[in-house]
């Protein structure tokens, strides 16, 4: 819509936004017309229309079998669309148009902005199904004709009230309309069931709406003043009610057509289910994440022991090997730490490639300098975890083997994404360090180190990746990982 007003038209970007407002709430006209909606906004010099967005109906046939959108027409040869805009007034005059054999009913709503008509509302509705109309029916009718005119005179959609209709509830949910006073002149059947769940033994027909949804739900003291208010329908509002194990949400309309309140609308909808799986949803969510800090916890207290048990070691190879364990076990633990403070089981892995590179230069304090360039970006769990482990056998095999005692130099990790799609993306990580270089005839595909064992099995076996470790371009070493940044399937 956005393209199609800025390239024919001379409406301003107030305009537009008034425009993108109607549009996300004329659903409800549509679907209490039973009616095609088609918006019509006038060409910047004047001589044509165009189509800038279409609705159909939920609660009916629709009478556009294409994609009205984009369309220009030539001004006068619609003569409803020309009415409606030069007087500035709905116009419902003229005989049913005939469109494939079908016969549709033809109405022009002008949709008005402080004083200025925008554009036009076409009004379709496919009358080959038209029979004696219902109560409900009628009553939709009626509730539609009052929202044209609230539209031709520039009072709906309400300023300041974003509504999400995804979560919205719909026509079809359950719709109440109420008189001036708030009691209840209809209740559709759905509207009835909701209230039915709240605990309501009998008709709402002739009930002073927000005095009865104030009983139903559960006392909360001045807020009862404000439930009572909202369901009587004085302001358009939206608010969930719950009570008798039920959960309702409301939304209320009020209607004035001719300027002053004549009643409301209160579209309802049961969302019990929904909010008891939403319930559930978060407790196991927040179960997940009371393991993930467990998990660490019992993690930390391995490398405790592990690091008691090397300080009371005799042998210093012994030592050394419980710290490189130590060290293993840390960087697991990171990872869980960081799950327990998320939503879901994605992390930042920035945050913990530096932690990981902060414990391992430990091991050289104020001798080697470690650092990241790059980003990591956000990985799954399943691909976190071992990369941590990884990356702190690599940089450890780097502070131990590439400098000697007291020497100082640099480790460098470089990462990057390539790729376009999530499910193809991979991640090059590069550790550069300026150290002594690599022996003579050394393998890394085939060296029995324990780490680089651990790197080999990681990378290839449970991330599917690539490593290669090479003599650097300017002395030392460079190890190259090729990674999904997705766990394999």
């Amino acid at each position: 819509m956005n393209d199609l007003v800025r390239q024919h038209t001379a409406l301003s970007d107030t305009d537009l936004e008034w425009l993108h407002m109607l549009v996300s709430e004329w659903q409800l006209l549509s679907d209490l017309s039973f009616a095609d909606l088609v918006l019509w906004v006038p060409t910047l010099d004047g001589t044509r229309y165009v189509s800038v967005a279409q609705m159909r109906p939920n609660t009916g046939p629709t009478s556009y079998q294409d994609d009205m959108v984009g369309h220009l027409v030539p001004r006068g040869r619609r003569p409803l669309l020309d009415a409606a805009l030069d007087e500035g007034r709905i116009v419902r005059e003229g005989d049913p148009e005939w469109r494939e054999e079908v016969p549709v009913r033809v109405e022009s709503i002008p949709v008005r902005r402080e004083g200025r008509v925008l554009g036009v509302i076409a009004r379709n509705t496919n009358l080959l199904t038209v029979r004696t109309p219902s109560r409900l029916e009628l009553t939709y009718l009626q509730s539609a004709s009052d929202l044209a005119q609230m539209i031709a005179a520039g009072a709906f959609p309400f300023p300041g009230q974003q509504v999400d209709m995804d979560a919205s509830p719909r026509v079809g949910d359950g719709l109440i309309r109420l008189d001036a006073d708030g009691v209840v002149t209809y209740a559709s059947p759905n509207a009835l069931s909701a209230y039915h769940r709240l605990g309501l033994a009998s008709d709402l027909v002739g009930q002073h709406l927000g005095t009865i949804t104030a009983d139903l739900a559960p006392s909360r003291g001045p807020v009862d003043e404000a439930l009572v208010k909202l369901a009587s329908g004085w302001a358009p509002r939206e608010t969930e009610v719950e009570g008798n194990g039920g959960v309702i949400q409301l939304r209320a309309i009020p209607l004035k057509p001719k300027g002053t309140r004549i009643g409301s609308l209160v579209l309802c909808r049961d969302v019990t289910e929904l909010r008891r799986r939403e319930r559930e949803l978060i407790t196991k969510d927040a179960t997940i994440r009371e393991i993930h800090h467990r998990v660490k916890n019992n993690l930390q207290t391995v490398a405790a022991l592990l690091r008691l048990q090397a300080r009371r070691m005799d042998s210093d190879q012994g030592r050394e090997a419980l710290n490189e364990a130590v060290r293993r076990v840390g960087s697991i633990a990171i990872v869980h730490e960081t799950l327990s403070q998320n939503l879901d089981e994605r992390v930042e892995f920035d945050d913990i490639a530096d932690r990981v590179i902060a414990m391992v230069a430990e091991i050289s304090p104020g001798k080697v300098d470690c650092r990241r360039l790059g980003r990591f970006g956000i990985l799954d769990a399943e691909v976190a975890t071992p990369l941590s482990m990884v990356l702190t056998e690599i940089l450890q095999n780097a502070l131990e083997h590439a400098f000697a005692p007291g020497e100082r130099g640099t480790v460098e990790v470089s990462a990057a994404r390539s790729g376009t799609r999530r499910d193809d993306t991979r991640l090059l990580i590069t550790i550069v360090d300026d150290g002594r270089g690599l022996p003579e005839g050394f393998d890394p595909q085939r060296a029995g180190n324990l780490g680089l064992q651990i790197v080999r099995t990681l990378v290839v076996g449970e991330l599917g990746g690539t490593f290669d470790m090479v003599a650097g371009e300017s002395g030392g070493t460079k190890v190259v990982l090729d990674v999904p940044a997705s766990p394999l399937k």
